[in-house]
């Protein structure tokens, strides 16, 4: 599904993102973690289109995307969230994944004009397709609540929707955990899972709560400094005396 190869971002003198590669497979969960300021969410931000990479190349599906706009990779089949959830605080859920969706529509200013059959069709099809997402996140009862007025639960659950309403073959969900309890994680886990087994995505996530991880992920990457210092199933990643260092520090840091 995605294949990075020697993936290399400069920020001045500054290498965020330096020399990674590696491969997703189609329809498995893919964690990506490392300390703050490991270069996870510049990874993201390449893969997605936002930034163009210094040099490296990312091919979806065998295609080459590495210089391409978000809007063009997003067409592609890459869905996304991020950190901060920003969303159309005074417009209602639904409308909010409608939106998501127009990625998909081709109509324009003169469909409007004449209210065109195709307008017509794309605007149920697009209400359609968010009713969908709604139902798959389990937020159908608040579809006609302003985003201002749910909870940040229901927030992040939106975004996973709103990414869900561009019609993905692979999710970038960047932390999508933080902020929320316990029981809510443990919802979310639950519902990363049910987009790989019930809809065949791909899913790569960026998160900080170990546990989590530990029990969901197929494979995790480890970034540290912008290289990637570790791969493989939870259990080698866990064992891998390189992580256990990043994490926790060296022997000397350890007896102080």
């Amino acid at each position: 599904m995605l294949k990075v190869e020697h993936l290399t971002k400069m920020f001045g003198g500054l290498a965020a993102v330096n020399d990674v590669s590696v491969e997703f497979e189609t329809g498995k969960i893919n964690a990506i973690i490392g300390p703050n300021g490991a270069g996870k969410s510049t990874f993201f931000n390449l893969i997605s289109g936002m930034h163009e990479p210094t040099s490296g190349r990312i091919l979806l599906g065998g295609v080459d995307v590495t210089k391409l706009p978000s809007d063009k990779v997003a067409r592609l089949g890459v869905g996304r969230t991020f950190q901060t959830t920003n969303l159309f605080e005074q417009a209602t859920v639904l409308d909010n994944l409608i939106v998501g969706h127009r990625l998909r529509t081709r109509s324009g200013l003169w469909d409007v004009l004449i209210n065109s059959k195709r307008l017509q069709r794309e605007e149920k099809s697009a209400r359609d397709k968010a009713m969908e997402a709604l139902e798959f996140v389990g937020l159908t009862h608040v579809a006609g609540q302003f985003i201002a007025d749910i909870t940040q639960e229901e927030r992040k659950r939106v975004a996973f929707a709103l990414a869900l309403a561009t019609d993905p073959k692979i999710v970038l969900l960047d932390e999508p955990a933080a902020g929320i309890n316990p029981e809510e994680t443990v919802g979310f886990a639950a519902l990363m899972r049910k987009m790989v087994d019930e809809k065949g995505l791909t899913v790569c996530l960026i998160e900080h709560k170990m546990d989590m991880i530990m029990s969901l992920a197929d494979k995790i990457m480890v970034l540290d400094h912008g290289e990637k210092i570790a791969e493989g199933t939870p259990e080698e990643v866990r064992n891998n005396p390189v992580v256990i260092e990043a994490y926790l520090g060296g022997d000397e840091d350890a007896a102080a």
